[in-house]
């Protein structure tokens, strides 16, 4: 019985739209861009959390990286270009990386700082090259793997750098370039070792090492008046230890260093890979307002089409509750119609929003991902419009008098 009424009721909305294919379309079309945005967000996201994941689990999983607390986004981002914290210190200090490698399951540590400056050759310019300086535990705990020479070490602290293939390549022509000298900010330095080329541009130190140049902290302090800028601090813990255990030490060490302030923050497993750039944070929350105002027209739209469906099936309304048919016929009659103009919106918004993604992903080094959790937020969203934009429509038409209905559209 229940299944002939949801037929019946699948049916007689199916025809009602049929009857209104523009309107409906339109109506749909405002919930499958809500939908297509959140999408292809998630998507994006999801993408390089899965790319850092893969990296962690490679190296073991019993990496902890430390990072100065990311500002949270407010509406004056919004309205200003260069926010005010676009040009702030980090608050990591070398104490804190020798604090963190006095706990007793720290297995290595490592901090790492990167540099503004020209990196060239006399002839030869690197553009979109990166300056890196760490110390020689990096080469572990960043699964860094040697091509040709070296990596830092105690000895070679002073004008010796390690490089990237393609950095390599764009400096001197050859990845063979063991013994060469470029320039750093105008000083000599000479190549010692060549890394490996990943192709992975993405990985959790947000450096692409492939064009990376890296030098010892003592010469990038020199770069730096002697001071030690820390962007990030890189730990592995030894086997077997409890990991969340791990970051509440590593961020007591930190508190009792900066008079308990949470300025650092530690990240382990999969927290590791959460997107914390300010850029695609900002692009995040765009979308999420874009999504959002689609999916409040969208919504306004079922409800008003709804509505203008309630009116004109005053007849209709009355006849069926004439032969008998309940109030909670009626609501469920109207709210599928409902359910289906969303659900058609949230089913074409979730292809929309991959191909979006797949779109942007031939302009960015990942792709994006698919996952069942982003299915269900997909439909979850549209349900969700359809019930509540398609309630108060359905509630209206199920209150109306039989008696009344069959007299006045007689």
């Amino acid at each position: 019985m229940t299944n002939l009424l949801l037929g019946d009721h699948y049916r007689t909305a199916r025809q009602s739209l049929e009857r209104a294919r523009l309107r409906t379309l339109l109506t749909i079309s405002g919930v499958a861009i809500g939908v297509a945005s959140i999408t292809t967000i998630l998507a994006l996201s999801s993408g390089v959390t899965r790319v850092i994941t893969q990296q962690i689990e490679e190296l073991g999983g019993n990496i902890a990286i430390v990072r100065p607390t990311t500002p949270e986004l407010s509406l004056s981002d919004l309205s200003n270009p260069t926010p005010q914290n676009a040009y702030t210190t980090s608050p990591l200090t070398e104490r804190d990386v020798e604090n963190i490698g006095s706990l007793p399951s720290t297995q290595n540590v490592a901090p790492l700082m990167t540099l503004s400056g020209s990196i060239r050759t006399r002839d030869s310019l690197a553009k979109n090259a990166t300056l890196l300086a760490t110390t020689p535990a990096f080469e572990t705990i960043g699964g860094i793997t040697i091509e040709d020479g070296q990596f830092i070490d105690s000895v070679t602290t002073q004008d010796t750098a390690v490089i990237g293939s393609q950095l390599s390549v764009d400096l001197f022509g050859t990845e063979q370039s063991i013994g060469r000298k470029f320039l750093i900010r105008g000083q000599d330095f000479t190549v010692i070792g060549v890394l490996k080329r990943e192709n992975k541009p993405i990985n959790y130190n947000n450096v692409d090492f492939d064009n990376t140049a890296i030098i010892s902290l003592e010469s990038g302090k020199l770069f730096n008046g002697g001071m030690a800028q820390i962007q990030q601090i890189n730990v592995a813990a030894k086997a077997g230890t409890n990991m969340k255990a791990f970051a509440t030490s590593i961020d007591k060490e930190l508190k009792e260093n900066h008079d308990q302030q949470p300025e650092a923050k530690v990240y382990t497993g999969k927290e590791i890979a959460r997107p914390t750039s300010h850029l695609f944070l900002f692009i995040s929350a765009v979308m999420a307002v874009i999504a959002g105002i689609s999916l409040l027209v969208g919504g306004i739209g079922i409800m008003n089409i709804m509505l203008v469906g309630v009116s004109e099936r005053t007849r209709e309304i009355g006849l069926r509750k004439a032969v008998g048919a309940s109030n909670a016929t009626i609501i469920w009659q109207f709210l599928i119609e409902a359910l289906i103009i969303s659900t058609l919106g949230g089913l074409l918004g979730f292809i929309g929003g991959y191909f979006v993604a797949f779109v942007v992903s031939m302009f960015i080094p990942y792709d994006p991902a698919l996952g069942w959790d982003i299915v269900g937020y997909a439909s979850l969203l549209s349900i969700g419009v359809g019930l509540v934009f398609g309630l108060y429509p359905a509630i209206r038409a199920a209150r109306k008098d039989p008696i009344e209905s069959l007299r006045r559209y007689h």
